[in-house]
């Protein structure tokens, strides 16, 4: 007697094996024999794809002389992740069609990010330096660095205005006179300290900062300056962030400008450029006077806890020139 007999199992022998291969194989014909010549009509030219056709052809006629291979959908959809989809779908571009998705346009890629080829380099000669009282001394430190490569620069800042509150100045008229009056190769932007008012919504009611809603608002209009500003993409646009302000909060409101601009930039990566100024005065997004520059601690900022010192300037416009540098000639 055998091990198998012992315990109480039965053995199997070969010809156990055969007929359950006969057995299977019998019921993937009647259920699913059209799928054969499915299967040859992907494969390659030669003989394994001439075998399977000769397979396939009468399975697949049995196949279809019978009800099964209906019933084996109904039993088996549960398991595709195919049935039951919603409209839409991507279309050959690879935008979801139908859908209110704007399709990703090649602008928002800085292309030596992603590693291609940087476009060639222009000549610079004009650049617009604008915002509000931060664009200040900013303004004179870039007019003083580019006066010797014959570089006009137009200072043109706006003080205690905002774009958040258009009592003073609305953001979104100015940008559209400044390029019309001016037409410059380059707009270097500087703007943030005087934020926080509330924003009108979508239906009309006002919207308190500094919320998720608040903050899609802002960076609305903020996208908007950003499009005047770049021409089509004929201009370039450095749009500096806000350094961490001393007073608390003063340094939320500052938090959500900050995160509107990168937002509000990235469908034109490749035409704006955000130069962000938190790693260089407030690392961590903690308040400091000074920093080390060239060994030294050296106040940077102004006795108010928000503007930069005439120091401080200089290092913004060592940042703003060292991106522009990237893009032009001078």
């Amino acid at each position: 007697m055998s091990r198998f007999d012992r315990e109480g199992a039965r053995g199997y022998t070969a010809r156990d094996a055969v007929k359950a291969m006969v057995i299977i194989v019998g019921l993937l014909i009647l259920f699913a024999g059209g799928s054969i010549g499915s299967s040859a009509a992907r494969m390659d030219q030669g003989i394994g794809r001439d075998l399977v056709s000769a397979v396939g052809e009468p399975t697949e006629w049995v196949a279809d002389r019978l009800p099964l291979d209906e019933a084996e959908s109904e039993l088996t959809a549960g398991l595709s992740p195919d049935q039951e989809l919603g409209e839409g779908g991507f279309d050959a571009a690879g935008a979801v069609a139908g859908a209110r998705i704007p399709p990703i346009t090649p602008e928002a890629f800085d292309p030596v990010a992603i590693g291609a080829p940087a476009p060639p380099k222009r000549p610079l000669e004009t650049v617009l330096v604008t915002g509000d009282s931060l664009a200040t001394p900013l303004d004179t430190e870039l007019a003083r660095r580019l006066a010797p490569d014959g570089v006009r620069v137009i200072r043109d800042p706006h003080l205690a205005t905002g774009i958040s509150n258009p009592d003073l100045v609305d953001w979104g008229r100015l940008s559209a006179g400044q390029m019309r009056r001016d037409d410059p190769d380059a707009v270097v932007v500087f703007i943030g300290a005087n934020e926080g008012y509330a924003i009108p919504g979508p239906d009309g009611e006002e919207i308190e900062c500094c919320g998720t809603d608040y903050a899609a608002a802002y960076a609305n209009r903020v996208r908007q300056v950003m499009d005047t500003f770049r021409q089509g993409g004929e201009t370039k646009v450095y749009w500096l962030t806000v350094m961490t302000p001393r007073d608390r909060d003063a340094a939320m409101v500052i938090k959500m400008v900050n995160a509107a601009i990168e937002v509000a930039a990235e469908p034109w990566r490749s035409q704006v450029r955000v130069v962000d100024t938190v790693p260089i005065f407030t690392p961590g997004e903690r308040y400091r006077d000074a920093i080390d520059v060239d060994g030294t601690e050296t106040i940077v900022r102004e006795s108010d806890g928000i503007h930069l010192n005439e120091t401080g300037a200089g290092i913004a416009a060592d940042a703003v020139l060292e991106r522009i540098d990237q893009d032009f000639t001078r």
